[in-house]
């Protein structure tokens, strides 16, 4: 696994993480490695199989969700010719690969239980057999697993065996959301704009307006570093203008002309559109009745009104309420005359 990204970040939270990884990299252990999607659990994967003294063996990564269940037994442990419909000759599995490295096995908590109790073995007594095979072969194997999940709730639910992670969580490394490293934000974006900017051949890199800069640094970013990743990119791509860059878009399938199987129009998604608010006198959201377009234009209007009176006129919020972009909002603002003092 040769990874291009590299490990960013200067947040406390952050650096105590890295450091915890770092510290067990030269203990031959197994370590569990927690976090949300897209917080950089392969990386950190990485740096404890180069930080180790297994450093210059192989570092072979198995994706346990990418597999249907029937087919991640013969992956991990290899099967023999003739073992199963489709197994015309041998192939050696992932531990018969990673000897005397690491295997690296991402999304871990999505493991059958069967598939469970087999690498309990492997662990345990450091022994594969091939699927159609009777003789055990030895493996001299590091586990680095990695997951999204709370792997002693399902343990509590008998999803996952007690005894496995025992054995796997020597050590365990959480990693921190990046809402929870809000000074990464920012040298992150620098980053990752940076090197867009060089690949798009930009001469220079402009940087980002203070209400870009805001913007970014306001999201909550469920999708962590590889969806901020992800917008600084297409920001750079899209910006068509000269100086820094000032259109930032979350949801790359916000558009009005979604198709309609998009938003299903059941009862419930009905009743969650808000009522048009009554009029009141000489209120320019509530003129008479006009054509298609004017009517549409004050439907907006009286939306726009009553989202910023629910969430007490705060911009940031009523935009997340709606689905905007805070530059989104401000636009649908100045053009009904909503902003405050016209601004």
């Amino acid at each position: 696994m040769e990874r291009q990204s590299q490990v960013i970040g200067q947040s406390g939270v952050f650096l105590d993480a890295l450091e915890r990884a770092s510290r067990a990299a030269a203990l031959d252990r197994p370590v569990l490695v927690i976090g949300e999607r897209g917080t950089g659990k392969e990386l950190v994967a990485e740096r404890l199989h180069r930080l180790s003294p297994r450093w210059d063996q192989p570092l072979i990564v198995m994706n346990c969700a990418a597999l249907p269940e029937t087919l991640i037994e013969a992956e991990l442990f290899g099967h023999e010719a003739g073992a199963f419909t489709g197994a015309t000759k041998a192939r050696a599995g992932r531990f018969e690969e990673a000897h005397q490295g690491t295997l690296f096995l991402d999304e871990l908590g999505t493991l059958s239980m069967g598939a469970q109790e087999r690498l309990l073995r492997a662990v345990e007594y450091g022994e594969v057999t091939r699927i159609g095979s009777s003789r055990p072969l030895r493996v001299d194997v590091r586990i680095v697993a990695a997951t999204n999940e709370h792997l002693p709730a399902k343990v509590d639910r008998n999803e996952f065996r007690a005894d496995l992670l025992d054995r796997l969580s020597f050590e365990v490394v959480t990693l921190p959301p990046l809402r929870a490293r809000t000074g990464d934000i920012m040298v992150l974006a620098d980053h990752f704009g940076r090197r867009m900017a060089s690949e798009m051949g930009w001469e220079d890199w402009p940087g980002f307006t203070p209400a870009a800069i805001e913007t970014l640094l306001d999201y909550r970013w469920p999708g962590n570093v590889r969806e901020l990743r992800n917008v600084v990119e297409r920001a750079v791509y899209r910006w068509d203008d000269v100086g820094p860059i000032d259109a930032i878009q979350f949801d790359p399938f916000d558009s009005p002309y979604r198709p309609l199987s998009a938003m299903p129009a059941t009862p419930a998604s009905i009743a969650a559109i808000p009522a048009m608010p009554g009029p009141s006198a000489g209120d320019p959201c509530d003129e008479p009745p006009g054509d298609f377009k004017t009517e549409v234009a004050r439907f907006e209007c009286r939306l726009l009104r009553r989202a910023l009176s629910e969430h007490r006129f705060n911009q940031r919020a009523t935009a997340e309420a709606l689905g905007l972009s805070y530059d989104q909002l401000r636009h649908a603002l100045r053009r009904h005359d909503l902003l405050p003092g016209g601004n």
